[in-house]
């Protein structure tokens, strides 16, 4: 048998509540399979099964709140044989198997009360009777909020009481870019124009190439290096608060792809439709404030990650290009990153790297990361 244990949706999540299967005993299942939503104090969460076999019981009820990592169900693993029934099941009357029908209950596993054990009609009832309590209404939104604003307090706090950060800044110019984009986006409809967004986080991605220590997670006093980018995404809520899922293997995508992505998490974020694989592994955290009027952000690393990368607002600012004062835009850069994995030196590697791909923005469509590549090894 195999567990089948609420995973962590991020390091701010110590419990969830149960709100939903979609799944019972004896179905087959697949990995990657949404079989539960689960809802923690941002968001309701599909959760994802990661092993291929069939459901054998569920452990959980809908309604129930239980930490991370308790056994929500058991699957019987491929060619695995199911374990015998732990007793004799007694004969159902048949208004006892009809009542149970009508109410959704396994009649065999109802403890009967009639005649040797058989069940009968009072025993369904009464089973009826016994079962759990519906699922709870949803979480007021100002209750949600409350408990949203703990958990990102809760994190933020572990964050800069246990990882040493360092900041570093870097103004970079964003005239071939956006001339690039310009050019990209005429004659398109909004719905299908890309947004500059997407090239911050495709460069990004491709920067992490010289730099890998700033790209995986610091676990039990070792660093743990991603060979892929799986960018966490921070995306502010309508009602206040902000989640951070991942766009997974950023760098082995083409740019249009990863603006329908893109488009897709936001849309699905704010509709509180998003999937545990998307909350529990970003490698990385990019933060955007250039919509909001935010000249440079400088951000608080999300635990386990050891960097965060922000952006500012793309402005028009005096720059010299070629011996002369030009009016151009621009975009602030920032990262924050781990002490115990790097240092400034190799943090400014990264900002020099990112700078150098925003200047070719033709090449940097053209260019990809394979998912199996390896980060490569240190200038």
């Amino acid at each position: 048998m195999i567990d089948f244990k609420l995973p962590s949706l991020g390091a701010d999540m110590e419990e969830g509540t149960l709100l939903q299967w979609h799944v019972k005993p004896g179905d087959t299942v697949k990995r990657g399979q949404v079989v539960a939503v689960v809802d923690t104090s941002k968001a309701a969460v599909d959760v994802e099964i990661w092993h291929d076999g069939v459901m054998a019981e569920l452990l959980v009820q809908p309604g129930d709140k239980v930490p991370v990592g308790t056994v929500l169900a058991t699957l019987q693993a491929p060619g695995e044989t199911a374990p015998p029934p732990a007793a004799v099941r007694h004969p159902v009357s048949p208004s006892a198997r009809r009542r149970a029908r009508e109410l959704g209950i396994d009649p065999d596993g109802v403890n009967g009360t009639g005649a040797q054990g058989s069940v009968t009609l009072a025993d369904i009832e009464a089973a009826a009777r016994a079962q759990p309590a519906p699922a709870p209404a949803p979480v007021a939104l100002a209750d949600r909020q409350t408990e949203m604003r703990k958990a990102i307090a809760a994190a933020m706090s572990r964050s800069k009481r246990e990882i040493p950060h360092y900041y570093l800044a870097e103004t970079i110019p964003m005239q071939a870019a956006t001339v690039w984009l310009q050019q990209h986006n005429e004659g398109l409809p909004i719905t299908e124009r890309m947004l500059p967004a997407v090239l911050l986080l495709k460069a990004v991605a491709l920067a992490l190439r010289r730099t890998p220590e700033l790209n995986g997670f610091h676990r039990d006093g070792h660093f743990q290096a991603s060979v892929p980018v799986h960018a966490g995404v921070a995306i502010s809520l309508r009602g206040g608060g902000l989640v951070a899922p991942a766009l997974h293997d950023v760098g082995a995508k083409p740019l249009d792809q990863l603006m329908r992505e893109l488009a897709d998490l936001v849309k699905r974020a704010r509709a509180g439709s998003l999937r545990s694989s998307e909350m529990s592994d970003p490698t990385i955290t990019v933060t955007n404030l250039g919509d909001q009027g935010a000249e440079a952000v400088f951000g608080v690393i999300y635990p386990p990650q050891v960097a965060l990368v922000g952006f500012g607002s793309i402005l028009v600012r005096p720059w010299v290009q070629d011996g002369e004062v030009r009016a151009l835009p621009t975009v602030r850069a920032t990262l924050a990153a781990d002490h115990r994995v790097s240092d400034g030196h190799r943090g400014a590697l990264f900002l020099v790297e990112l700078r150098e791909l925003l200047q070719r923005p033709q090449a940097l469509a053209q260019a990809f990361t394979a998912p199996q590549d390896k980060p490569g090894a240190s200038p």
